[in-house]
């Protein structure tokens, strides 16, 4: 994977913070100084954190795991969407979903009854392709369900498809996204997220220290983390492959395997039914030759009697 350059970094305004009085004590490790009344990040600090979130992220495609993209404020929503559409097209989105409209409460704590949306929206998409269906009800019917989903889409859409509690979260502001936060500490999802000088980088697993207004540093970081999930879902789909020749080869082996000892019971059955039809014509000769001698003997016996009288 490439490496990022503090010039990068630089040229994308990612060293800027909020104003001084709006910072966090605990972000103080990663200000570099303070200029002008507002906070310059360290930039060292923000390389080191972004590689860290990017080996991460890079790990958690290679092992075919799910991961949200959260960016509901309005300089991110295009960058997440434009990210995705990426992803898509190079045939990499399984496991990468997205929220860009508003964090969807409950996603992470009750997801049963989240998903229960992500039937609604999935069933009238079904219904509003089904001419057949619609021939039975109203024009004002149908424009009904085409609102509502349309009002699902907008919430649950770049979600719908999860089949459950997602394995990560990228949040583009964790003090702007502080439900997605607290519900993925609740539930133990892993978290990267930019944080900026305003908010808590000790509730974030792995902080990413930038400008999270900017729409240059956004795009920077966001770019970079797509980068590792694309190489990580690369490795994922060599492991994969490699896994069912594996499997393939250990089924063939264990066939020819299972063949050989059957070929050896049906070898030696036919022995063992040779060895039999040999022995009968011995067995009848042998009792043949008794029979001969048993006759002679009772000849004998006769002769001697008549013999004596």
């Amino acid at each position: 994977m490439r490496q990022v350059t503090l010039e990068e970094l630089l040229e994308a305004g990612c060293h800027f913070g909020h104003q001084v009085t709006r910072s966090n004590p605990k972000a103080r490790d990663f200000i570099f100084e303070a200029r002008d009344n507002i906070h310059i990040i360290d930039l060292a600090k923000t390389k080191q954190g972004l590689e860290e979130a990017a080996a991460f992220i890079k790990d958690l495609a290679s092992q075919n795991k799910t991961l949200i993209i959260v960016g509901t404020k309005r300089q991110a929503q295009g960058i997440v969407e434009e990210a995705f559409k990426k992803v898509s097209e190079k045939q990499a989105s399984d496991g990468l979903f997205y929220i860009t409209n508003r964090w969807v409460g409950g996603l992470l704590t009750n997801f049963s009854e989240v998903s229960k949306n992500f039937e609604k929206l999935k069933t009238f998409t079904e219904n509003l392709k089904d001419e057949e269906l619609k021939t039975k009800y109203t024009k004002k019917e149908i424009g009904q369900w085409d609102k509502e989903r349309q009002k699902l889409e907008r919430a649950y859409g770049g979600v719908s498809l999860i089949k459950g509690k997602p394995d990560a979260l990228f949040i583009v502001d964790s003090h702007f996204e502080d439900l997605a936060v607290r519900e993925a500490a609740k539930m133990s999802v892993p978290t990267v997220a930019i944080v900026d000088t305003n908010a808590d980088p000790n509730v974030i697993d792995y902080p990413i220290p930038a400008n999270d207004d900017a729409v240059g540093s956004i795009k920077l970081i966001v770019s970079y983390i797509i980068e590792a999930w694309l190489e990580g879902r690369k490795i994922g789909i060599k492991n994969q492959e490699l896994r069912i020749k594996e499997e393939e080869k250990t089924k063939n082996i264990q066939e020819a395997k299972k063949t050989k000892t059957e070929n050896k019971k049906t070898a030696t059955t036919e022995a063992q039914k040779q060895s039999e039809t040999l022995k009968k014509p011995e067995t009848q000769k042998g009792k043949t030759a008794t029979t001969e001698t048993q006759k002679k003997r009772k000849t004998l016996k006769t002769k001697d009697k008549n013999a004596g009288k």
